[in-house]
């Protein structure tokens, strides 16, 4: 009996009872927490926006970071000016602290599109990411994500619709659909609590 598991691929009962991703039965903020920590992502959830500034400062002292690229003048309000130099042009050496339309649960991917990135491509921003995000923006898998945006954006549907989806920048994933696009980042993700 062994012999046709083995030739089928078919994983025995003692096989099953060793996987612990089987036995995972998470909510979806615990399910894109834990896909987005195994994937290298360093998450830091705030109840109140003035855990985000703490945290975000925190982020800043531990790297030496003096200086971070802004594209959406909503955020400035996390920062203090004249702890931190901002600039509203990216640049390859500076971080940029960004939102994000969806976070996709079923896999720990950060979704954006052209209303964060503007014109520009994911793998042509820097490497360091600081993604501001909300409990409400979690959603199962990339499928809801992408309606999301469509229920969201009504007659004005962005462009440039990319995830973030590995949080190592030296992986060399082998994946030939990625070959050339590397959209790996060293991603910090605040996450407020808004529900």
């Amino acid at each position: 009996m062994s012999f046709f598991k083995k030739l089928f691929n078919i994983p025995s009962e003692k096989e099953e009872n060793n996987n612990p991703k089987k036995d995972l039965n998470l909510s979806l903020d615990d399910l894109f927490v834990h896909n987005f920590v195994e994937k290298g992502g360093k998450f830091l959830y705030c109840l109140q926006k003035t855990e985000v500034v703490e945290n975000l400062e925190s982020i800043l002292r531990e790297n030496n970071w003096k200086e971070l690229s802004l594209l959406d003048k909503d955020l400035i309000g996390f920062l203090d000016q004249k702890k931190v130099s901002v600039t509203s042009t990216i640049k390859s050496n500076l971080p940029i602290l960004i939102n994000c339309e969806h976070l996709i649960a079923d896999k720990g991917d950060v979704l954006f599109s052209s209303n964060q990135l503007k014109s520009t491509k994911l793998s042509e921003m820097p490497e360091n990411f600081i993604v501001f995000a909300t409990t409400s923006q979690l959603v199962t898998d990339m499928g809801q994500g992408l309606t999301g945006i469509k229920i969201n954006h009504k007659g004005n549907l962005p462009t440039n619709i990319s995830a973030v989806k590995n949080y190592n920048i030296n992986n060399n994933e082998d994946n030939f659909l990625n070959y050339g696009n590397s959209n790996s980042k060293n991603l910090y993700l605040l996450l407020l609590e808004d529900l």
